[in-house]
Formats: C-alpha cells, sequence, structure tokens
C-alpha cells in the first residue's frame, strides 16, 4: 500500500476544455489588431498567425516551458513584418489573455476541487499559462506551479520534483491527476509520482505507455473514491493506494 498526503492537477482539459478558450482568445488578438494594426491584421489572418506562432515554438525550443514568451515574439514579427510598430505587442497580449482567463470550468470541476481540498492539500501543475488569480480559483490550491516560472515543463522530471518539493511531501506520496497520457501520467509515474488519468472521452489508453495507477470519466469520481480513501474525521490527512 502507498501513503498519498497530496494532489496535483493539471489545469488544461483537466478543469476546463482548452480549445474553445484558445479560439476566443486567438479571436480576440485578431479584433485588437484589426482595430489597432490592420495592417497586421490583413497580413495574419487568424489561421495565419496561429502557423507562425508554431514555427516560433520550433525555432525556440528552449522557450518550451514559456507560451507567454513565444507568444510575444511570435507578436513582434508579425508586427514588425509588416510595418506596425512592434510596442502593441504587449497590448495585444493582454487582449488575448484576457480572454485566455475567461475559462467555462466542466460542470464537475468546482465541486470536486473543494471536495478533493477538503480531503488533502492540492497543487496546480500546469504547462500552460493560465492565470488562477484572474480566473479565480488560486485559493483553493496550497501550492501553484507553472512551467514558465521554473523553466522546465511537463513530462520531464524536475517539475514534479519542485511541486513535492513545494508541498512539503515525498514524489511517491502525491497523486498526480491529469488528461494528458504522456504529459501528466507517464510523466508523473517516471518521477515517482502515483498517477490518475482523466479520461472525460473514454479513448483508449496508449499501450506503449506506463498504465495509470488510477483512471477515471471526471473529477467527480475520483472525489467519490478519495472521500472513501480518506475518513472525513481521520486526524491524519493521508489516502492509501494499492
Amino acid at each position: 500500500m502507498h501513503e498519498l498526503r497530496a494532489i496535483s492537477l493539471d489545469l488544461d482539459d483537466t478543469l476546463w476544455p482548452i480549445w474553445p478558450v484558445i479560439e476566443r482568445a486567438e479571436g480576440a488578438l485578431h479584433g485588437y489588431l484589426e482595430r489597432h494594426c490592420p495592417q497586421t491584421a490583413q497580413a495574419f489572418p487568424m489561421p495565419v498567425m496561429r502557423a507562425l506562432r508554431e514555427q516560433v515554438a520550433i525555432e525556440h525550443p528552449h522557450l518550451a516551458h514559456d507560451f507567454t514568451k513565444q507568444r510575444l515574439i511570435c507578436l513582434e514579427r508579425a508586427l514588425t513584418s509588416s510595418g506596425d510598430d512592434a510596442a502593441h505587442a504587449f497590448p495585444a497580449f493582454e487582449a488575448l489573455y484576457v480572454e485566455r482567463n475567461r475559462v467555462e470550468f466542466y460542470a464537475d470541476a468546482l465541486p470536486a476541487l473543494d471536495r478533493l481540498g477538503a480531503a488533502l492539500p492540492l497543487a496546480a501543475l500546469t504547462n500552460g499559462n493560465a492565470d488562477l488569480q484572474r480566473i479565480g480559483i488560486a485559493s483553493r490550491f496550497a501550492v501553484i506551479v507553472a512551467a514558465r516560472d521554473i523553466g522546465v515543463a511537463k513530462p520531464e522530471r524536475p517539475i514534479f520534483e519542485h511541486t513535492a518539493r513545494a508541498l512539503g511531501v515525498g514524489l511517491h506520496e502525491v497523486l498526480h491527476v491529469g488528461d494528458d497520457p504522456l504529459l501528466d501520467v507517464a510523466g508523473a509515474a517516471r518521477a515517482g509520482m502515483r498517477t490518475c488519468w482523466i479520461n472525460r472521452k473514454s479513448e483508449a489508453w496508449p499501450s506503449e505507455l506506463p498504465p495509470p495507477d488510477l483512471e477515471f470519466t471526471c473529477l467527480g469520481a475520483l472525489a467519490d473514491w478519495l472521500e472513501i480513501a480518506v475518513p472525513q474525521d481521520a486526524a491524519k490527512k493521508t489516502a492509501t493506494l494499492p
């Protein structure tokens, strides 16, 4: 049996669906460019801007952990090449970032977070650039770990080690929860954490990866499991996992 003393959670596609957010945010960015930088808006419609963003990521692998810097490089390049003022990169990014942090939670997410947090300390562990203060859920987490802040991203071991240290527990005492088989489950398992796959679409597990310790279709089901594993009157907040 393995004792669990904390939970770390992925954000995008675990607490909320990310693609509707990205599409709305990129639309807001394009709207800003249409109003303030029409030459750039004309030269870089949304599909072209997205392709440039992907090219910047390829050219700057050392920034794989920092989506914000990648996006700013993309904007500065687009503005400069179109003859607009590169100083618009920051306000244009802010137009995007406002919408990036206007998320629509899965129906089970917030109630489940409250239930999970009542049982064990929670850490947010993300490769993305969501601002949990803006979103309004920072207080639900004892620890917030973002790849852009520590310089390394999932599935690399150091980001999981950093999270365990911040929580004040051992890697083997953390259950990492996420939707991505490689970044979340395989990465956390290789680092020494226990793992839970949130498989909202009931997909088949990739056969080339080590399977998760737990699998649920939603966070509410994980909360159900945890409330049994950690009795509400337990003096010591731990759970056990075979």
